[in-house]
């Protein structure tokens, strides 16, 4: 037990027991948002691919969510967000997104038609997206401009001049 600890200690640990895997240690947010990037990446390609399955209308909607998200993504590379905005801007990324294109793709190409009812319920599907997507751009740019007008006003408060005056001698 006293050998484990100093082995602990001065990197001797034991071997972990047979059939025990080492712990992967977590992916970085660095890594997490790389991850994102090459899935929007991939549904762009993926789009492309899909040419004349998709109507026109669809395809728009799809570029216009994402020059929402992209840019997005670059800002929180840059200035960060909450987890909670990242969680949910990798789920539409590699969801919410793709999800209701693969099945639409999936249907017969009759069903498909610019003026179908499966058409409509895509450009639904999709213009819900496109406000989430914009709603939350908004939340993490603002949350940034308020996490720094919070840090601004500690900033102040804490370098401000003193009321106190040090006495002459």
């Amino acid at each position: 037990m006293i050998g484990r600890f100093f082995g602990s200690l001065f990197g001797n640990a034991p071997a972990p027991a047979a059939g025990v895997a080492e712990p992967v240690p977590p992916s970085t947010e660095d890594d997490e948002l790389r991850d994102t990037v090459e899935s929007l990446d991939r549904l762009r390609r993926a789009v492309r691919a899909a040419g004349a399955a998709l109507p026109p209308l669809v395809t728009s909607q799809v570029r216009q969510i994402e020059d929402v998200l992209r840019p997005l993504l670059g800002h929180i590379a840059e200035h960060g967000a909450s987890t909670e905005q990242r969680v949910l801007l990798n789920a539409i990324i590699t969801n919410y997104l793709p999800t209701p294109l693969r099945a639409y793709t999936g249907i017969s190409e009759r069903e498909r038609s610019d003026d179908s009812e499966a058409t409509a319920l895509l450009v639904e599907q999709l213009t819900t997206l496109e406000g989430i997507a914009r709603d939350l751009d908004n939340q993490v740019r603002t949350g940034a401009i308020a996490e720094l007008s919070t840090h601004g006003r500690f900033l102040e408060d804490k370098f401000a001049p003193s009321t106190l005056q040090l006495g002459e001698r």
